[in-house]
């Protein structure tokens, strides 16, 4: 009972908006270190298409459970941070999870858990593809990578915006928390239950801050574009030369090449046991 109770405690005093803020925040930029944040953003980029397009379109077991293996070696090595497996872990469970353990619970055979174990390794490949392409790829990186694909420089541009916004809007929102703080009376919390209340207590708060919120970062968001505006960024959008001094520093390395030639060596490999199996 003591121990449940102790373990109760750790877990609801460490789910505060400073635990999310930071774990947040070092997922968007405390990568940079990374074997994966090393590579070039063209290279990711091809090899996230590959990941996380053509498992959709594949029903071969093994396929995708090499392709799992390979994404998750890949999440690993860029170092994501653990609130976001916790999501990825539950978002997985919620969608196709949950059916193939109720399945295998409930008395069904393999012919009825293999089309879900499929759909299953399907979305936590995918998933994890995304995790690992968003977790080392910085915004200017990504900007600049999808801005040489041909993407629209307004587009790359709103896309890195968002990336930089989001120290904002977390600072913003912790101010409108602690604001909302300062005049409640939250309850007490030294008991379970009180921790429970004290949970809702906060996601309550949470919802009521969600108009100030959007309205705080609007006003901001305006005088973002107006020193923009006043620094010449739409002639810069569409100046040839300016567009070329950004790429400039894009190159492909032979580590880049070494993690197309091995992952898609990975592939190969895949598709031939799944040939003879």
């Amino acid at each position: 009972m003591k121990a449940a109770k102790k373990l109760s405690e750790n877990i609801l005093d460490k789910f505060s908006i400073d635990f999310l803020r930071s774990q947040v925040l070092k997922n968007a930029y405390g990568n940079d270190d990374t074997v994966i944040a090393g590579l070039d953003a063209r290279i990711l980029i091809v090899w996230y298409l590959f990941f996380g397009l053509v498992p959709w379109f594949v029903s071969d077991l093994p396929f995708l459970l090499g392709c799992f293996l390979l994404v998750a070696l890949t999440t690993k090595l860029a170092r994501v941070a653990g609130l976001v497996l916790v999501l990825f872990l539950l978002g997985v469970f919620s969608q196709t999870g949950y059916l193939l353990i109720v399945t295998l619970l409930f008395g069904g055979n393999a012919s009825a858990a293999v089309p879900l174990l499929v759909l299953t390794l399907k979305v936590a490949t995918v998933s994890l593809a995304s995790i690992t392409i968003f977790s080392g790829l910085d915004p200017d990186k990504l900007a600049n990578g999808l801005m040489w694909f041909g993407c629209p420089e307004r587009l790359s541009f709103s896309i890195s915006y968002a990336y930089r916004m989001l120290p904002l809007l977390m600072e913003e929102f912790q101010n409108v928390l602690l604001s909302y703080r300062l005049r409640g009376n939250p309850p007490a919390h030294e008991t379970f239950g009180g921790k429970i209340r004290y949970l809702f207590y906060q996601i309550r708060i949470i919802m009521h801050a969600f108009y100030p919120l959007m309205l705080n970062t609007a006003k901001r968001s305006r005088t973002t574009v107006e020193v923009l505006e006043i620094r010449g960024y739409r002639y810069a959008a569409v100046d040839k030369k300016v567009k070329k001094i950004k790429l400039a520093s894009m190159k492909v390395s032979n580590n880049d090449l070494l993690f197309l030639a091995l992952s898609f060596l990975w592939v190969a490999v895949t598709l031939l046991i799944s040939t003879f199996v």
